[in-house]
């Protein structure tokens, strides 16, 4: 079981991930986008999506550093061990508490908007689920080892997340890793798997800019502002 958990499940929901993005760009392009139902309501939205991709973003940094960055070379740096598991548990827990509310006000506003909850799918409820539960597990198993150091996952779940790119899974670290990372782990491979298959896809099109940038503004047409729109020339008026 750990040999087929933590050596073969990775490579799983990496050919998943690899395999559903090139089929979703090849055979659904239009589909690529978070289908934004901004025209039904904006007020929400323009508050907890912010929320949502900020902590996001900050919860895969997070992520990227613990897992990529080797002890030695925060120690090279003058920052002890106490210091990084202090960052990594406050940092963490706030990151993680800025995605989660802001997921949860996504949910709401789904929720409580007739017609963005009529255009919500199975999927994007799956999707949700699952992304939460990544969420606070990660935040459940941070916080029940705050003592000391904490459970100093560089030692174990680090290397074995590196080896897993040298194509020699080291699977035997991850056999008395606490229960909470290890579900933790299990749900964020799941998630990884899911990704080409939701709207989280929209992740690979531009994630930084897309925090910059401008909502669109759906607006009705106005015909005391606007004028009345021009007369059609008969070839426009072919096929209605």
């Amino acid at each position: 079981m750990t040999t087929v958990v933590w050596g073969a499940l990775p490579y799983v929901a990496f050919v998943s991930l690899v395999a559903g993005l090139a089929w979703r760009y090849r055979y659904d392009k239009f589909g690529w986008t978070t289908r934004s139902w901004q025209v039904y309501e904006s007020r929400l939205l323009n508050i907890a999506s912010p929320v949502f991709h900020y902590g996001i973003l900050f919860v895969l940094a997070g992520h990227l550093i613990g897992l990529f960055v080797p002890a030695s070379w925060t120690l090279s740096l003058g920052i002890g061990e106490h210091t990084y598991h202090l960052f990594s548990l406050y940092g963490g827990t706030a990151a993680g508490a800025l995605a989660v509310a802001g997921i949860l006000l996504l949910v709401h506003r789904r929720r409580t908007r007739a017609p963005v909850f009529r255009a919500t799918t199975a999927n994007d409820k799956t999707m949700y689920a699952v992304l939460l539960a990544a969420l606070i597990m990660g935040m459940v198993a941070k916080l029940s080892h705050t003592s000391g150091n904490g459970y100093d996952y560089r030692e174990t779940i680090a290397p074995w997340a590196r080896s897993l790119f040298l194509l020699r899974p080291r699977t035997e670290l991850m056999a008395d890793v606490p229960v909470l990372f290890q579900i933790h782990a299990v749900i964020g491979m799941v998630l990884i798997a899911m990704v080409p298959y939701t709207r989280l896809v929209h992740m690979f099109s531009a994630p930084v800019p897309y925090l910059f940038r401008p909502y669109i503004v759906y607006r009705r047409r106005d015909p005391g502002q606007l004028g009345p729109r021009p007369e059609r020339r008969g070839w426009e008026r072919i096929g209605g």
